[in-house]
């Protein structure tokens, strides 16, 4: 509908959106009551949840949305743990790869079976160590953020050493402050 259209629907008592087109598509989806609200005086929200009052006729239709957003149901991990977590996963899918080539290689007889099931193995060694690496990065980093409050977290130490830097800098800042507020005054006093 274009801005002249919706100029002229406003003018003849239809609010601004709504055509004489629109209201007869809600009369068509409308149920057999006449009124495009559900049962009990309820109509959709965007949020997939009803409205409980009774629809107001002057006001626009409201139409459920196609996309509804939901919470997370977890908090997303931490980059070093994610870039671990993707490195592990591309490892283990190469050292899967191999072991199904060395296995049809060695079905088939093939002279390249024997060094495909060496490199499968040395492979899963390193796509273990990937998988431990995940697991270590993951509680190194809970341990030192302070995600984990134990006695020996690092993340107290860390904290402290922030808040010690912070106070030390505010002193210097006050420092500065007061000595230009004293040159200010030597200033003023020797005119």
């Amino acid at each position: 509908m274009k801005t002249a259209e919706r100029r002229t629907a406003a003018g003849r008592g239809v609010p601004a959106g709504r055509t004489a087109a629109t209201d007869t598509a809600r009369e068509k989806t409308a149920p057999a009551g006449g009124s495009a609200t559900r049962p009990g005086g309820r109509e959709p929200r965007k949020d997939g949840g009803h409205v409980t009052e009774p629809r107001n006729e002057g006001a626009a239709f409201r139409q459920r949305s196609l996309w509804v957003e939901e919470p997370a149901s977890r908090y997303r991990m931490a980059d070093p743990v994610r870039t671990a977590a993707v490195r592990a996963v591309l490892i283990v899918s190469v050292t899967l790869i191999q072991a199904m080539v060395a296995f049809f290689c060695t079905l088939a007889e093939s002279w390249l079976a024997f060094p495909m099931v060496l490199s499968s193995v040395l492979s899963t060694v390193v796509a273990t160590w990937s998988v431990l690496d995940v697991w270590v990065t993951r509680q190194v980093w809970k341990q030192r953020h302070g995600v984990v409050s134990t006695p020996s977290s690092t993340a107290r130490a860390l904290r402290r050493e922030r808040r010690r830097a912070h106070r030390q800098q505010r002193r210097a800042e006050r420092e500065r402050a007061r000595q230009e507020r004293r040159g200010a005054r030597e200033g003023f006093s020797r005119s």
